[in-house]
């Protein structure tokens, strides 16, 4: 197969040999590591549920009222503007 000008060159087709090469091992390589952590990670089984205080300890009335003061300050007054 002849190459017109530049490209008949055999240190051009050496290049792109490698750079094909050197591409398709590097795909390779992330898909197989990336299959090997999805692996690993479904191995693991599923993450512990994440305990928070509210969901058994009731509030107080005060605590309440406090949480309530807090996100009344943090809610939207005008338009766009924090009260």
């Amino acid at each position: 197969m002849f190459l017109p000008g530049q490209f008949a060159d055999p240190r051009v087709i050496t290049l792109f040999g490698l750079l094909a090469a050197s591409t398709a091992v590097w795909l390779t390589l992330g898909l197989r590591a990336r299959a090997r952590a999805r692996r690993d990670d479904r191995a693991a089984g599923p993450l512990e549920r994440v305990w928070h205080p509210q969901e058994s300890v009731p509030l107080t009335p005060a605590e309440e009222h406090a949480f309530g003061q807090v996100v009344s300050r943090l809610s939207l007054g005008s338009p766009g503007r924090l009260r």
